[in-house]
């Protein structure tokens, strides 16, 4: 029997759909600022977008998408040495390595590629993720106490950085 196997390419335009299908996930959804299919639309065509310059990364198990990470580079000179991202696993493929290779793949494409010295993410408060960002080496640096209000409940957010 082969073993499976996980392949990091860059994003394409047609890596929308599966990346639509993970948010639309209730699960995953709750740790993304959206809340309806048409705020989902809007990230998920900003996200894609930035596969123009080459700056997200797609996991594949056995030639299917399981992840994807995204740079969000800064269009101004200033600020080019920092840059912020977003991760997403598929909910079925959690646990399997997945989102520490695609970071780590992102981190190197970020410094390599863009030139960024500094990534940073924010996260919310209770997001399991967190344990695999302090793992990579993110150091909080401020946090947002009521960031998000969804159904009368307030949750906050941490601001992660990393040195690459």
């Amino acid at each position: 029997m082969t073993q499976p196997e996980l392949s990091i390419r860059l994003t394409r335009v047609e890596d929308a759909p599966p990346l639509m299908q993970w948010l639309m996930d209730p699960k995953i959804l709750s740790w993304f600022p959206m809340i309806d299919a048409r705020e989902v639309e809007d990230a998920v065509r900003i996200w894609i977008g930035y596969s123009r310059i080459e700056a997200g990364l797609t996991a594949e198990w056995n030639g299917e998408p399981c992840g994807m990470a995204n740079l969000y580079i800064q269009p101004y000179k200033k600020l080019m040495h920092t840059c912020l991202f977003s991760i997403i696993v598929k909910e079925s493929m959690r646990g399997k390595g997945i989102g520490g290779a695609l970071l780590k793949q992102l981190m190197q494409h970020a410094k390599d590629r863009f030139k960024i010295e500094i990534l940073h993410l924010e996260v919310y408060e209770g997001n399991p993720a967190r344990k695999l960002y302090e793992r990579l080496g993110f150091k909080p640096f401020g946090s947002q106490a009521h960031f998000i209000k969804e159904n009368g409940k307030y949750l906050g957010k941490t601001f992660m950085q990393k040195q690459l």
